[in-house]
């Protein structure tokens, strides 16, 4: 049995790391986010733990 909650949340996640990195890098310009460095750390850190959540929401067993 999946965790539907889990895996959600943690493509939300995903999705927002991947934004908020893409911005932090200066990929997507046109916000306060462009081009910096705190962005392009938390970015990433949110992106994995988004895949986390979707790896263990998608494994676990109830």
């Amino acid at each position: 049995m999946r965790s539907p909650l889990r895996v959600a949340l943690g493509i939300i996640f995903a999705l927002l790391g991947s934004l908020w990195s893409l911005q932090g890098f200066g990929v997507i310009s046109g916000s306060a986010m462009s081009n910096t460095v705190t962005w392009s750390i938390i970015g990433p850190i949110v992106l994995l733990a988004g895949l986390v959540n979707i790896y263990w929401g998608w494994r676990t067993r109830t």
